[in-house]
């Protein structure tokens, strides 16, 4: 992206403390950011955004207690429109994380205090090369722990490693799949669909890539689900409000909780078979389609369907 100015040197950035925490802009983002020997949360915000100021302190009360190993540059989306505009921020607050310059994995809306250590150290092995991934070995040890974070829930941790990944190897079809299930999964769809289409031609039938797309179009056509807690409130207040647990169970699944989205469902199933035109099972159906049909899940999914249909 051509985000950065040539000629003169850039105005010092506001800073904050040693360094650690910086007001940016257009002229210091390349040395703020692109330049910077140490990992980068680019917080993109603006002063009229009622979450960007529950964000905002805890991203800095986490980069403070990092002591400099990790910087958080704060970009102030109506000050810096031109630098909004190429990361395509369509909304606020909005935090990229750089690792030796490139962005490897971000967020949208306001995350919880321990989300934000999680990814941080998860940057910081990524930059020391703890935990990376080198040789085939590595790698699909990476690959592993990027599938068990994300089953737990863990969406940007998982994000981070297929990033690390895929430097190494741009064309790894289960990274390019993971990466573009965890972009689907925090919100960011149209990333997600250029991650795949980075993919070559041949790996147009590979399950990875084929899973990863349906995951993307039953992302499309759920639309806005809501917020993940209140559904799960909705749900522990009334069991058979079964709106709210489908609903759930799409966010769950879209988040790689695979097991306990399918379950979500089949108590669905198993209490109102037919609800809304049998809803339920159409949407498990769709989400062995995004899996694949040999995927264990999908497997396990489909005996147990069976076994409640029939029992």
């Amino acid at each position: 992206m051509a985000l950065f100015g040539t000629g003169t040197a850039p105005a010092p950035a506001q800073a904050n403390g040693d360094g650690w925490i910086v007001d940016g802009s257009l002229e210091t983002f390349s040395r703020d950011v692109i330049q910077s020997k140490v990992p980068v949360l680019v917080d993109f915000w603006a002063t009229w955004c009622g979450p960007c100021k529950q964000l905002t302190p805890l991203l800095e009360k986490v980069v403070k207690n990092a002591r400099g190993k990790i910087r958080l540059v704060k970009i102030d989306i109506d000050k810096n429109p031109e630098i909004a505009q190429q990361f395509r921020i369509q909304s606020v607050p909005t935090v990229y994380a750089f690792v030796n310059g490139q962005p490897v994995t971000g967020f949208q809306g306001a995350q919880p205090e321990s989300q934000i250590k999680a990814l941080v150290d998860q940057l910081l092995k990524m930059a020391s090369g703890a935990g990376g991934a080198g040789g085939p070995d590595e790698i699909e040890a990476a690959m592993a722990e990027a599938k068990a974070m994300a089953e737990a829930g863990d969406v940007q941790g998982a994000a981070a490693i297929y990033g690390e990944v895929l430097q190494l190897e741009a064309e790894n079809p289960a990274a390019l799949g993971g990466m573009a299930r965890s972009l689907v999964a925090l919100g960011d769809i149209e990333s997600a669909e250029q991650v795949l289409a980075q993919a070559p031609a041949t790996l147009a039938n590979n399950a990875e890539i084929t899973g990863a797309k349906a995951a993307l179009a039953l992302a499309k056509e759920s639309g806005d689900l809501g917020d993940p807690m209140s559904l799960m409130a909705r749900v522990q207040a009334d069991p058979t409000d079964f709106d709210a647990r489908c609903k759930l169970a799409t966010l769950m699944f879209l988040r790689g909780q695979v097991e306990a989205a399918m379950n979500e469902l089949l108590d669905i199933i198993r209490r109102e078979r037919s609800w809304e035109d049998d809803r339920a099972r159409k949407q498990l159906v769709k989400f062995f389609d995004a899996l694949g049909a040999k995927h264990p899940a999908t497997l396990k999914g489909r005996r147990q369907l069976s076994s409640v249909l029939f029992s």
